[in-house]
């Protein structure tokens, strides 16, 4: 086996497309029966619509049921403020599009499976690493028959920030902070709702409100660790912010019966100082948690796996051996993107939410249109649009 792969996510199911593509043989694992993850990122930015049409996938891509944003907005107590608009970005891609992630990570998996080369093991979790010396030589996973070993030149974690292997390999994150959780939950949308997807913000309270057509999938911003304080307070605790928030919402918010119908986000920003060992890779949210903030989690995540294909794809087919500064270059390719937008997620995350939750800040001060400052619009949108290094597909089909 050139390469096993553990995560089904962004990260994990492009790399794995992009290697078989290339010629190179691969299993990908995903420890869960399907990618029906309810509450999961699905912002797909122009850099990640520029690699699927790279891949010739980007009009398959589109016939899937998603909506297409060309703005990021504000909704505040005196109205809504124009923070970007992506209008006139170069290339063919001027917006975001909202899909179901599981609906992307199966245009991907679907893709690679008609590589002769790619293997897919559903409910397979990996759970160990198999080591020769101080290399790694594959991975143990365990799945309903049992448990089993998969021996590799190339062992990727792409199991997300709580990722075993990494854990395995000794490869702890340095934690870099974040002031608040997420509480997830959905209602039903009526046709009289206002049709976008946008950030609320009012004194002491937040919420993203995403538009799927036939329900709104919401994301309550709290303190962070403030969960068990809000379910001590009762469900109303949720409810009455989220109405005063959103008012039209007050003739559906009694179908949230309790707290079981939520879901909580631990929201983490933190990276690896050190993405790898002698035949083991990071990448994704396995080498670098994002904040929610941009909705950029995706994008990197496509990112890395881009990079790796491009460098490791040629070794991996030939069976050359893949010395540690490899895997070091693709670290230090991938390194600055990370830095860069966790820096600008921290700046946000401080001068914006934290304020905003410690009733410090007052919206209605706020400049109404950003889009207007010509300069200031074209570093927000191309930062959010492609971020600071956008990678592209070199590594040819095999």
């Amino acid at each position: 086996m050139n390469c096993v792969i553990a995560g089904g996510g962004p990260a994990g199911a492009m790399l794995a497309l992009l290697l078989a593509r290339a010629g190179v043989e691969v299993t990908l694992l995903e420890k869960h029966g399907d990618f029906l993850r309810d509450f999961r990122g699905d912002t797909i930015h122009p850099s990640t619509l520029q690699v699927l049409d790279e891949l010739g996938l980007a009009e398959e891509f589109l016939r899937i049921p998603h909506r297409k944003t060309y703005g990021v907005s504000l909704a505040t107590d005196v109205g809504d403020i124009r923070l970007a608009s992506l209008r006139g970005m170069p290339g063919k891609y001027d917006y975001i599009a909202f899909v179901p992630q599981w609906d992307f990570l199966k245009l991907v998996t679907s893709a690679a499976a008609k590589y002769q080369g790619f293997r897919l093991l559903m409910n397979a979790e990996a759970y160990d690493l198999i080591r020769d010396g101080g290399t790694v030589r594959g991975l143990r996973y365990r799945d309903e028959s049992g448990e089993h070993e998969i021996r590799a030149d190339l062992t990727v974690a792409a199991d997300g920030r709580h990722s075993t292997l990494r854990e395995r390999a000794g490869l702890v994150p340095k934690e870099l902070g974040a002031p608040m959780d997420v509480v997830w939950f959905r209602l039903p949308r009526q046709p009289s709702d206002r049709d976008d997807t946008f950030l609320r913000i009012s004194t002491g309270n937040m919420l993203v409100a995403i538009n799927r057509q036939s329900y709104w999938q919401l994301a309550y911003i709290i303190p962070k660790g403030g969960f068990d304080e809000l379910v001590r307070a009762g469900i109303d605790a949720l409810r009455e912010p989220v109405t005063s928030l959103l008012p039209w919402l007050a003739d559906r918010i009694g179908q949230i019966g309790g707290y079981d119908d939520v879901s909580v986000l631990t929201v983490a920003v933190n990276r690896l100082h050190r993405w790898h060992r002698p035949g083991f890779l990071c990448i994704g949210d396995a080498a670098h948690a994002m904040s929610p903030v941009f909705g950029v989690g995706i994008n990197l995540a496509v990112q890395d796996a881009v990079a790796a294909a491009n460098l490791l794809a040629g070794s991996l087919r030939s069976g050359a051996p893949i010395p540690e500064s490899t895997l070091h270059l693709l670290q230090r390719r991938r390194m600055w993107p990370t830095r860069v937008t966790q820096a600008a997620q921290r700046v946000v995350q401080k001068l914006v939410i934290e304020k905003a939750l410690r009733r410090r800040i007052d919206p209605s001060r706020l400049r109404r249109d950003l889009t207007t400052i010509p300069l200031v619009n074209r570093v927000v949108r191309r930062f959010i649009g492609f971020g600071v290094r956008p990678e592209h597909v070199t590594v040819p089909e095999g």
